[in-house]
């Protein structure tokens, strides 16, 4: 069941309404049992799946409780091996065996080939992993104390909002807000629905239509040059950017709407002045797990020089490998992490160079190239995480720059539509789509959208609504519908 179905927006409406119906006592089996039917929609045997990961971190947090010691560590490693367990058989055995049998070729042994088991990847295997996880981990450390309530702890692991694509919660946010009476809130509807709105917005208006082009380009991209490269990649960071947090919004919406308030998941990426602090704003709920679960462990910034660098670049291959069992994903995180290993290295250098420029004197326009620059490097890491294969993803950055002439010299916006196999009314929606979104961000940037909202009058606001929702309703991209991008991770 995807977010963008009509399935889904009845199932909404039934939960919400019985939630609020309902007694305390009885809602969090009511959205426990929900949350079981919303997983099932996809694969239903998976779910034991969850169940398996469930019970094992749900003893494992009371034992690491009650025990003293080397035993706590022991515990707490039999929850890692089982959860990590649980995702190298369901999303990492092919590339596993496809790459052994890479090497066994490569060294002259044939014949030799190890059983496909046919897997099919659970939907959000990685998202509801780390979050279990999280638990676990947290218990650990004395942070969290041990859930008791069987059925509370599983409505953590499943809470349908954010169960196959996040944010990845952390227990202390979560699982006491499970625990807390919810009183029935108007405004806190109101402004769920509205979330709710803006990531339909983005998902329908934005980001399928803009997936239509980037799609053509990058299904068969040896059958083009240049100009229709670099736009598609362009296109695709404004697809991925609207798809996921479109997501996100859809998920704090609907779990706004119940009273629950998830954690914020992006906070405008693309205005980030350094890669850096990109992934302070992209995906915080992963960016700040493996902060604080592999690469503080790790040592973090308190070592050495060169095992910062190291733990910077294991962190971020994980974070690639996490993605998605994939070449591609792990150069994608591996560049990340030379990125920002490269930052720190030239960090003084670029230091005295701004000062001989004098950058400080117009510290706007400095802004903006930093802004510029990291854009670029992030799309260009994004080359890789979409491309069908290492081979496409090389192929598309060498000849980003072929054929440039006749793009520069053509009026662009006549060009720009057939380069990617779209229509002129399909590109001149999807851009305005984007000035839309950017000047909602803008907006939420200089004052805060909800305040300035707030600040209208209710016919100017009704009138937004029915420009936000018609515009979903009739002029949304129906035709190129797709599940939401990360649904795969």
């Amino acid at each position: 069941m995807i977010f963008n179905s009509i399935a889904f927006l009845v199932f909404f409406v039934v939960v919400t309404t019985t939630y609020h119906l309902l007694p305390h006592r009885w809602r969090w089996p009511m959205l426990l049992a929900a949350s079981c039917w919303f997983y099932m929609a996809f694969v239903p045997v998976y779910i034991l799946i969850l169940a398996f990961t469930i019970v094992v971190d749900y003893g494992a947090g009371l034992l690491i409780e009650r025990s003293g010691g080397a035993a706590r560590r022991r515990w707490l490693t039999a929850s890692i091996v089982a959860n990590v367990g649980v995702l190298a058989i369901f999303k990492y055995y092919g590339f596993l065996t496809e790459n052994i049998e890479a090497v066994v070729r490569a060294a002259g042994w044939t014949g030799y080939t190890i059983p496909d088991l046919g897997i099919i990847l659970p939907i959000g295997l990685s998202f509801h992993t780390f979050q279990s996880l999280s638990y676990t981990i947290e218990v650990y450390y004395g942070r969290q104390r041990a859930e008791r309530h069987l059925g509370i702890f599983s409505l953590y692991v499943m809470f349908y909002p954010q169960l196959v694509a996040g944010p990845i919660e952390r227990p202390g946010n979560l699982l006491r807000q499970l625990h807390e009476p919810k009183v029935f809130d108007p405004g806190l509807l109101a402004s769920g629905l509205r979330l709710m709105a803006w990531g339909f917005f983005k998902k329908i208006m934005i980001a399928d239509r803009v997936g239509a082009m980037v799609d053509h380009v990058y299904d068969a991209p040896h059958l083009h040059d240049g100009p229709a490269l670099i736009l598609a990649s362009l296109l695709f960071a404004v697809q991925i950017y609207c798809d996921f947090s479109g997501y996100t919004d859809i998920a704090l919406g609907a779990a706004r709407c119940l009273g629950i308030d998830l954690m914020r998941n992006f906070r405008t990426p693309y205005a980030s002045t350094s890669i850096s602090e990109f992934w302070r704003r992209w995906h915080i709920s992963l960016s700040t797990w493996f902060r604080d679960y592999v690469y503080i462990p790790l040592g973090g910034n308190r070592v050495v020089r060169w095992r910062r660098y190291y733990n910077l670049l294991i962190t971020f291959l994980l974070s690639g490998l996490w993605h998605g069992a994939a070449w591609t994903y792990i150069i994608w995180g591996g560049l990340h992490g030379l990125f920002l290993i490269g930052a720190i290295v030239t960090e003084g250098g670029r230091g005295r160079l701004g000062r001989w420029l004098g950058l400080h004197r117009w510290p706007r326009l400095h802004a903006a190239q930093q802004v510029l620059t990291t854009f670029l490097l992030v799309d260009l890491a994004w080359i890789f995480f979409r491309a069908n294969s290492v081979q496409d993803a090389f192929h598309i950055t060498g000849n980003l720059f072929t054929g440039l002439g006749g793009f520069l010299t053509t009026d662009a916006f006549s060009l720009w539509a057939p380069l990617v196999g779209a229509g002129r009314s399909d590109m001149f929606l999807a851009v305005a789509g984007i000035v839309a979104m950017e000047a909602v961000q803008w907006l939420d940037r200089r004052k805060g959208a909800v305040v300035w909202l707030a600040e209208r009058s209710p016919w100017q606001r009704w009138a937004l609504y029915t420009g936000l929702i018609g515009s979903i309703i009739f002029l949304g991209s129906y035709y190129h519908t797709s599940p939401f991008i990360y649904f795969q991770f």
